[in-house]
């Protein structure tokens, strides 16, 4: 009988465009429920600590001058909702995210940091945010979007929340324009992440995953071209080491 360490060891999932989106969703818990305890360093080991270094940029993009609130949709760990606290100290921020074991994890940095009385996470549907429209003056997701099958629903979604002139910010792994650099973090993506991931980690299909959604994600121009489908204003995507990660930012 396999112990439950193999059998994480040999899962295998479709390629992201072969699947549904009830699959997609599924994959999506289940892959984020097996890395919740290496989630945080997975995340500065594969990404050479420059997810520290964006998460900063995106803080330092934000704009409170109404709610003083922000919402940080498909919060994982918590790691972005904290360093918004960290940083404006009049800011009350609320995490949500449709994975259990992330957000408890979450939880613990928040209490480790007393930080209680500032920030909140809890469970949460980022197509179906359980808040009142103008709730917040900014909303944003990392590394989360393309996870989500209905983008646009999510997008719509993270509108509704803010108020108006508000900000709805993405900070997502995507690829650099053709050259030097996408040739390079192509042989990363393809030979050495997962070569990595499978020292460190259980389940590195859960990174071949990962691969895989930022290959199939739309380009800074088609995503701009999909948030003014929301009725974003403003909407611009700024590059962020070489390419190899976006900000977009877009204003209701």
């Amino acid at each position: 009988m396999k112990s439950e360490d193999a059998k994480t060891q040999n899962v295998e999932y479709p390629s992201v465009q072969e699947m549904n989106d009830d699959q997609r969703i599924g994959i999506v818990k289940d892959i984020f429920a097996s890395v919740t305890d290496k989630y945080d360093f997975l995340n500065r080991v594969l990404s050479g600590r420059r997810d520290v270094a964006w998460r900063k940029r995106t803080v330092s993009e934000m704009n409170f001058f109404k709610t003083n609130r922000f919402l940080d949709v498909a919060t994982g760990t918590g790691d972005l909702a904290l360093d918004c606290a960290n940083t404006y100290q009049e800011v009350n921020v609320t995490g949500v995210d449709f994975v259990q074991k992330m957000v408890d994890k979450g939880i613990e940095k928040i209490s480790n940091q007393n930080l209680e009385d500032r920030v909140e996470l809890k469970w949460g549907d980022a197509t179906n945010i359980d808040f009142n429209d103008n709730s917040f003056d900014v909303t944003a997701i990392a590394f989360g979007i393309r996870n989500i099958p209905d983008m646009v629903k999510a997008l719509s979604e993270m509108k509704r929340v803010i108020v108006d002139n508000g900000q709805v910010m993405i900070l997502e792994l995507t690829t650099p324009e053709p050259g030097f650099w996408r040739s390079t973090y192509s042989f990363y993506l393809n030979g050495v992440l997962p070569q990595l991931a499978k020292i460190f980690t259980k389940n590195p299909a859960a990174y071949e995953y990962l691969v895989d959604s930022i290959l199939n994600f739309p380009t800074q121009k088609e995503f701009v071209a999909l948030m003014e489908s929301v009725g974003l204003k403003n909407s611009l995507a700024i590059p962020l080491t070489f390419g190899v990660c976006t900000l977009y930012i877009g204003q209701k």
